[in-house]
């Protein structure tokens, strides 16, 4: 399904198929979690010395403009990528310590974001909810707790 999507996205574009391509969106959509560009191209060249990183980023860009995945730039450093799951909808929590992702979901935040929306006549077409703060290893390590409710 994606990868016709992308298909005849690539050809909206004017752009042609490319088996080089075609091995990163490949190893992309298999990925967990978050990748940088970088590690993305380690996993790549696992299979295909060829491919540059010229070659990752205008395919990430090309994903990201057809909505196959989504950039994340966590806390403004590194950016970020992951298949977009659609129909699904999770949110982040990132540790300042060590830089860990977390991903989560939770339908309580979800209904609330509803209801402010709702309050105040407003459409959300998309939200990022971020959460920053120490994991449970980097706040055992350094004698930080998390706050209690």
């Amino acid at each position: 399904m994606e990868r016709a999507f992308l298909k005849h996205f690539i050809k909206s574009q004017g752009l042609r198929q490319s088996s080089r391509r075609d091995r990163v969106v490949d190893t992309f959509l298999t990925l967990k979690g978050h990748t940088s560009a970088e590690d993305l191209l380690t996993q790549v060249r696992k299979k295909d010395k060829r491919v540059g990183l010229t070659t990752i980023y205008r395919t990430l860009k090309l994903l990201t403009q057809c909505g196959l995945a989504m950039e994340r730039k966590f806390n403004r450093q590194k950016t970020f990528f992951e298949p977009a799951q659609l129909g699904r909808h999770h949110d982040h929590l990132i540790c300042l310590g060590c830089g860990r992702i977390m991903e989560f979901e939770n339908k309580a935040i979800e209904t609330l974001q509803e209801n402010v929306a709702r309050e105040h006549t407003f459409f959300i077409s998309h939200h990022v909810l971020e959460l920053y703060g120490y994991c449970r290893d980097c706040s055992k390590n350094s004698g930080k707790k998390p706050k209690s409710k």
